[in-house]
């Protein structure tokens, strides 16, 4: 079974955007940020907001959280995620939850698009499952508490073993995921995640992810030699059809 992605937002900090534009007026005013918060005027977050973008004062940024429940994605994929570490994670277990019928593979779409590369794929697939499920049957008649069967049988599964982790991460911490991930020389899976959680966050609070992406889009590409050479372009962007991977908004 194919497993495919699926990005839903869990909750985040109530308004998100005045509560950065308060944060950051606070070094410059003597009223509380509690005040501040409600006495501002849209036009003014606006204005704040985007200026603190403008003059790099990113902590004021740290003040608003977004958490994340990401489905049908790969061992591979979240072995790239929690690699940005100012971020908060709780990732299904395999040694407690046993994948069985319900837990799928992610098939690359260069594998997908080649019948005899999907085959080779699948049949290795099909491989791990059945090895795993037999030493699940081992482990279990050998009387062995099932954590203990679970965390040694997963030994067999491969990086495409389907996987659901949370994700916690401040408006700052998201700005540079974007930028890093959003890029064309992303890993595909990645590339789509980041895409995807780019359009989830934006929905919710558009002042905060103004202007983010791979550095194509924001400036020059920072990749030096390593560069693509191919630059996004809105078409292409708003091709993505990113809403058929987003579950519901909190």
């Amino acid at each position: 079974m194919s497993a495919d992605l699926r990005v839903t937002l869990l909750q985040h900090t109530p308004l998100p955007e005045r509560a950065v534009a308060a944060a950051g007026r606070l070094c410059y005013a003597p009223v509380s940020a509690a005040e501040l918060k409600t006495v501002m005027a849209d036009d003014d977050v606006r204005r704040l907001v985007r200026g603190l973008v403008r003059s790099g004062h990113m902590s004021a940024l740290e003040h608003a959280s977004f958490t994340f429940a990401v489905d049908g994605v790969s061992r591979a994929c979240t072995h790239q995620l929690v690699r940005h570490r100012v971020a908060s994670y709780s990732q299904q277990s395999q040694r407690y939850v046993r994948f069985g019928q319900d837990g799928g593979f992610v098939v690359p779409p260069s594998i997908a698009s080649s019948p005899e590369a999907r085959a080779v794929f699948l049949e290795a697939m099909d491989g791990a499952r059945r090895a795993y499920e037999r030493l699940v049957e081992l482990g279990l008649a050998e009387g062995r508490k099932s954590e203990s069967v679970y965390e040694d049988a997963r030994f067999v599964l491969p990086n495409a073993a389907e996987t659901k982790i949370v994700v916690t991460m401040n408006a700052r911490e998201l700005r540079h995921l974007f930028s890093l991930r959003c890029c064309r020389r992303a890993q595909w899976e990645i590339n789509r995640l980041a895409w995807t959680m780019r359009h989830v966050a934006s929905s919710v609070a558009p002042l905060l992810f103004e202007g983010t992406g791979p550095g194509c889009m924001t400036g020059g590409c920072p990749e030096g030699n390593m560069t693509c050479g191919d630059p996004y372009s809105e078409e292409e962007i708003l091709g993505m059809d990113l809403v058929r991977s987003v579950g519901a908004v909190g």
